[in-house]
């Protein structure tokens, strides 16, 4: 199945799907030398194996395969928020302003698919991106299943919310999850259908009853609703790096959580907007005062 999705305004669609790659290793996640991204994701009609392309400044060309296709092209303007605007946004830094106008294309992600998007958030709590990237590469090759249609070599589909919560302990423990995270994962599998209802709330109230979930705190669900929501003001708070890179880039100095958050208060509600226009303007920038760590980007829940 097939439709391009043509939009009022620019979609860029590389830095709009940005966030929902692990990595570049991300098993679900592939990038063609052709440009083209490839995902597989489980809808709830099913199974999907898509491929989005930018056919034009303000168009998508997209496939998709599966049992879950046709909810997943029905739902493509939805996920690239096509229907969201900018107007009431007043970036509060030169910096953010030039990038604002540099790349008008940046979308935020709204794909409704809430436990897909928590599981990687979960196992990037308290420990390295790298270590999160590996552990969702192992789990996913061990426990996914092949996706769909003819995807590219290495594409793999997640493991559904049962196989998660089924998965040995001592699994979770080889691909160096400890028994905090994967404890957590396993409560969020056993409340799947009622995560999944929250994509219909509005994103403050669906993060609140994410937090309901023990284990689950601020980062982790405003990493979700970054994906899942489409909440362009989900501020990652308690994130290791993300307030001395605002302080910085943006201050020339470091701060901590609480003056980010006082700071950045003025562009509500498009905080995490103003955070996605610094990583891809190429200006964020944190000052390294020793050595270098041989991983990097720690994560709190």
């Amino acid at each position: 199945m097939a439709r391009t999705l043509a939009a009022a305004a620019p979609i860029d669609l590389a830095h709009t799907l940005a966030p929902l790659r692990r990595g570049a290793g991300d098993p679900c996640h592939r990038i063609t030398p052709d440009g083209a991204h490839w995902r597989a994701s489980r809808m709830p009609t099913g199974p999907v194996t898509f491929r989005l392309v930018q056919a034009e400044k303000s168009a998508v060309a997209a496939t998709a395969w599966g049992p879950g296709a046709a909810e997943f092209l029905d739902g493509l303007d939805r996920m690239l928020c096509v229907d969201e605007t900018v107007d009431d946004f007043v970036p509060i830094h030169p910096t953010v302003a030039a990038a604002h106008h540099r790349f008008p294309g940046l979308r935020m992600l709204r794909t409704g698919l809430v436990f897909e998007s928590l599981v990687p958030a979960i196992l990037e709590q308290k420990v390295t991106t790298v270590s999160a990237y590996a552990a969702w590469r192992v789990l996913v090759h061990r426990f996914g299943a092949a996706p769909p249609g003819p995807a590219p070599d290495g594409l793999w589909l997640p493991p559904d919310p049962e196989t998660w919560r089924r998965i040995p302990s001592w699994s979770y423990h080889r691909a160096n999850v400890g028994p905090q995270r994967w404890q957590t994962i396993v409560r969020a599998a056993e409340r799947a259908d009622a995560l999944e209802r929250t994509a219909g709330l509005p994103p403050a109230e669906a993060a609140r009853r994410l937090r309901t979930i023990r284990g689950i705190g601020e980062w982790t669900a405003a990493e979700t609703a970054q994906r899942a929501f489409g909440d362009a003001d989900a501020l990652s708070v308690g994130d290791f790096h993300l307030a001395s890179v605002v302080g910085w880039t943006l201050l020339g100095r470091d701060i901590d959580d609480a003056e980010m958050v006082e700071y950045l208060e003025p562009v509500r509600p498009h905080r995490y907007r103003t955070i996605r226009l610094l990583e891809i303007s190429g200006q964020a920038r944190k000052p390294r005062f020793g050595p270098r760590a041989p991983v990097t980007d720690h994560r709190w829940h």
